[in-house]
């Protein structure tokens, strides 16, 4: 993949420099594919300068499962022999194989004088150093006697019912039609190929060793509904892909006799998995026409539930007035079928956000497969991609959630940001566009400042509805207007706070200047530009002004 220096800096390093500065993580693993026609297990550039040197992290570094094979097989990177890759890798930073590559070929690299033993030891080093740090040699370590047992607990399963309720995205709720009532709604049709649904919920990486594990218990959501009333269940399709169109009749006429509808669809991994790319973000096969015909017929309410991972276009059941909610349930895990059931019935008040945009279909049809870009390039007509640059219209945005009751929020924010500049600071200078003014010191390289200025931000949460219910704070940065080339803004913060009936709670927000409202310009500089920065709350509920000023 070809990625930008300023993208690198900017978009993919930051997590994993969140996660070596400020989680301390004690392994990293490199990926198997090559960034910029370098394989990533084999950059030096990365794996020592950036994370070693810059970020000091003090860890191994592992491969992706049979990266250095690969860097042999099908990146042929230098024509390397495998004695030649390992030379390379250990080189580059990385101390762990996961793969046979080093273990049947490291003696051979010796023995060819490709591989130094001071390599092989450094390596070691980086891997005991781990090892110490979790009381490997101060006897057996606790999580040996960990068994089966320890985690198929009551209070574990509660865990995973837990995990998946927070993370159930309310998407649309026509009239307060969620939650349903026992009393109203009896008789159910659970219909759609999610219908019955227990690995699939699951995801990819539980299967993803060549031993998988198995879930402890699984509750389906034809399960999970049954506690609430009788199910009626029909399948629609015979599996995701939905080919055929004969189990569609059975779905139907479930629904016309039901009190409410609840159509399961989605994606799982014969869609979208690790060395599978969806091709087009629809709905497989003929699970669009399954949902249609079952919300025309349907006698009651009906509730879209989608299980899947990347976004789908549902515009046609966003707009649809017969189809009265829309739930994402991402794949919610072994207890999903009980979540989406107690959401849908009101034991519990979802209040997850989505973590990505949902893009209309027709956006794969303006941007190559192979294309990382983030900004949007007018002359090609690309719109850009996230929620930070993409210029077009979505399905549903990024962090967009609802919820079964309303929140107000009061702010206190501070409003201005004086920065002191040291005696040899240097400004830094900004493209602005032609009807915008510039300031005098446009900017500065954040290298050159502590860092040391914060701004505060106090919000009061009321929840001013009739229900118990949790909202999930999100705080954006917005820079100054008329600079050319950076984002719209940027997510800085978030707090999930559960706020009873009438209540209120205060969730309170500090934030370091250089990083909330810092930049990255086309040479990849980070920069602190000074002016007025915009703070926006949730989906524009309120936004204030910071202004930055240098001294």
């Amino acid at each position: 993949m070809k990625v930008t220096e300023q993208d690198m800096e900017e978009t993919f390093n930051p997590p994993f420099e969140m996660c070596v500065k400020d989680g301390g993580v004690s392994g990293i693993m490199c990926s198997y594919n090559r960034v910029n026609g370098i394989p990533s297990c084999a950059d030096p550039n990365f794996l020592k300068q950036t994370l070693r040197q810059e970020w000091d992290f003090r860890g191994y570094i592992v491969s992706d499962c049979d990266s250095v094979s690969e860097m042999v097989t099908s990146h042929k990177f230098l024509n390397d022999t495998y004695e030649d890759a390992i030379a390379q890798t250990l080189r580059a930073g990385m101390d762990l194989d996961c793969g046979e590559t080093y273990p049947k070929y490291t003696g051979n690299a010796v023995n060819q004088s490709k591989v130094r033993e001071s390599d092989i030891d450094k390596a070691l080093e980086n891997l005991y150093i781990v090892l110490f740090r979790t009381g490997f040699f101060d006897g057996i370590p606790a999580y040996k006697s960990l068994g089966k047992n320890d985690i198929c607990t009551n209070k574990s399963i509660e865990l995973a019912t837990r995990a998946a309720k927070e993370g159930i995205t309310l998407l649309k709720n026509e009239g307060g039609t969620l939650p349903l009532s026992t009393a109203m709604f009896k008789n159910l049709a659970v219909v759609g190929p999610h219908a019955n649904a227990t690995i699939a919920m699951l995801g990819h990486f539980a299967f993803e060793s060549k031993h998988p594990g198995s879930a402890c218990h699984y509750t389906s959501p034809i399960d999970g509904f049954s506690t609430y009333g009788k199910v009626i269940y029909a399948p629609g399709c015979g599996d995701i892909a939905c080919n055929k169109t004969s189990l569609i009749p059975q779905a139907v006429e479930s629904a016309k006799i039901a009190d409410a509808t609840i159509i399961l669809v989605g994606l799982d991994l014969t869609v979208e998995v690790e060395k599978l790319d969806r091709v087009d973000l629809l709905l497989p096969g003929n699970q669009s026409e399954l949902i249609n015909q079952v919300a025309n017929a349907a006698k009651g309410p009906v509730i879209l539930v989608l299980m899947c991972a990347g976004g789908v276009d549902v515009s046609f059941a966003k707009n649809n007035p017969k189809i009265k909610a829309i739930l994402w349930a991402g794949y919610p895990g072994e207890e999903g079928g009980r979540a989406i059931a107690d959401v849908v019935f009101g034991l519990y008040n979802p209040g997850g956000r989505l973590p990505v945009t949902w893009y209309e279909a027709n956006f794969v049809n303006k941007i190559p497969l192979t294309s990382m870009q983030f900004r949007p390039d007018d002359s090609k007509g690309y719109p850009g991609r996230t929620y930070k640059f993409f210029n077009g219209s979505t399905v549903f945005p990024f962090g967009f959630g609802l919820s079964y009751t309303k929140f107000n929020y009061t702010i206190q924010a501070s409003q201005n940001l004086p920065v002191k500049l040291g005696r040899h600071t240097h400004c830094h200078d900004l493209n602005y566009m032609a009807n915008k003014t510039k300031p005098t010191c446009p900017a500065v390289l954040l290298n050159d400042l502590q860092c040391r200025e914060y701004f505060k931000l106090n919000i009061e949460v009321k929840n001013v509805g009739k229900r118990d219910g949790s909202e999930v704070v999100l705080v954006y940065s917005k820079p100054p207007d008329g600079i050319i080339g950076t984002h719209f803004k940027q997510l800085i913060g978030f707090k999930r706070v559960f706020v009873a009936a009438g209540g209120r709670e205060v969730v309170n927000f500090v934030f370091n200047g250089c990083k909330s409202l810092g930049i990255v310009d086309y040479a990849s500089n980070r920069l602190l530009p000074s002016g007025g920065h915009t703070i926006i709350v949730g989906d524009g509920v309120a936004s204030f002004p910071l202004q930055v000023t240098l001294h």
